[in-house]
């Protein structure tokens, strides 16, 4: 049986509790795997440290939390500071280079681009930053197929941001294909 452990992390209002939401959804609903996604935003939510776990399973999930992360998403430099320790040997970390610039030393592949920077830029609206980092992750990890991550992000977002939350996806899996190449 496998188990992939994905931590968002960040600071609170970054939206990466709903990019944890979007990416258990992709595993559970349209991969048709075990999931299960868990929250710290107590005080974290006015702007320190935050995360969202995933856990993604072909069998039952004994325990939620995560304790070995395969790939880490470091939105801020606290949040790298903080959780890092907790990325196994040979796993990802992924961090917004603009936010992350201290980075740790370790057995584990750091890919590196300015995530909120791409989703002002690129995708016209710094508010998709949290997509554009889970389509980064979706592309790192491999653990839900582009297509399955996809229709999860469209069916949580309202209707009029279809296109938007699309395009941020989409940037997002690119950057990151073409980082880690």
């Amino acid at each position: 049986m496998s188990r992939y452990e994905l931590r968002f992390s960040g600071a609170g209002g970054q939206g990466l509790i709903t990019a944890g939401i979007i990416m258990a959804k992709a595993a559970s609903i349209y991969e048709g795997k075990q999931a299960v996604q868990s929250q710290s935003y107590g005080p974290e939510a006015r702007g320190g440290a935050s995360k969202s776990e995933v856990i993604i399973s072909d069998g039952p999930i004994d325990y939620p939390k995560a304790t070995s992360v395969d790939a880490l998403l470091a939105m801020t430099q606290e949040a790298c500071d903080k959780y890092t320790h907790d990325l196994k040997s040979g796993g990802i970390l992924l961090v917004d280079s603009d936010l992350v610039t201290n980075l740790p030393k370790g057995n584990f592949k750091i890919v590196s681009f300015p995530i909120i920077n791409t989703a002002k830029n690129d995708v016209g609206r710094e508010i998709v930053a949290n997509i554009v980092a889970l389509g980064a992750m979706v592309a790192l990890t491999g653990q839900v197929s582009r297509e399955n991550a996809e229709k999860a992000v469209l069916s949580s977002v309202p209707e009029a941001f279809i296109e938007l939350n699309r395009k941020a996806f989409s940037i997002g899996y690119e950057k990151a294909m073409a980082a880690n190449a």
